[in-house]
């Protein structure tokens, strides 16, 4: 079989694994004690697994229509180079802003998270970048902590400051 666009079918093939394994995990595996098989639930009164199971079916359609596009495509494309670096800082940046959550509170750590992110852009500038996470961090604790009244800390974890009225909501 040749693959005429091997970026597409890589593509594809990322799709619908991530596709498979969230539709496997919120389904559940009868006898792996790893994967806990959540309740699916119905349409009207939806379980943890109802949602990530239809995204997972529906991720790993869309990969395998990437992936048959990819092989009956005419045009040759060769395989890109694949670019660590963004993706490493962007999981770092994740992985940071749980960690420190608690500790710091959410303001601190999103303008962190945002900024971190941020730098492996080539158009990296620190103001606009310093704006949109202040604007983002804003937006975050109106919608979460304020309007669903999500337990976020805004403050960090020092007594005195958690005695601030606005750090309890």
């Amino acid at each position: 079989m040749k693959i005429a666009n091997r970026t597409d079918f890589w593509a594809g093939v990322m799709f619908a694994a991530i596709g498979v394994a969230f539709t496997v995990i919120a389904y559940g595996v009868k006898g792996v004690s790893v994967l806990p098989g959540y309740s699916m639930g119905t349409p009207a009164r939806m379980g943890p697994a109802f949602f990530p199971f239809w995204l997972g079916l529906l991720l790993t359609a869309i990969g395998v229509l990437i992936l048959v596009q990819a092989i009956r495509s005419g045009e040759k494309k060769p395989l890109a180079t694949f670019h660590w670096g963004p993706i490493l800082w962007v999981l770092g940046a994740v992985c940071l802003f749980g960690l420190l959550l608690k500790p710091l509170g959410m303001p601190l750590v999103g303008i962190m998270l945002v900024m971190v992110a941020s730098v492996p852009s080539h158009q990296f500038k620190v103001l606009p970048v310093l704006l949109l996470a202040i604007g983002l961090v804003i937006f975050s604790t109106l919608v979460f902590v304020y309007g669903l009244k999500l337990p976020i800390p805004l403050c960090p974890a020092i007594d005195a400051l958690q005695e601030m009225r606005i750090c309890r909501v």
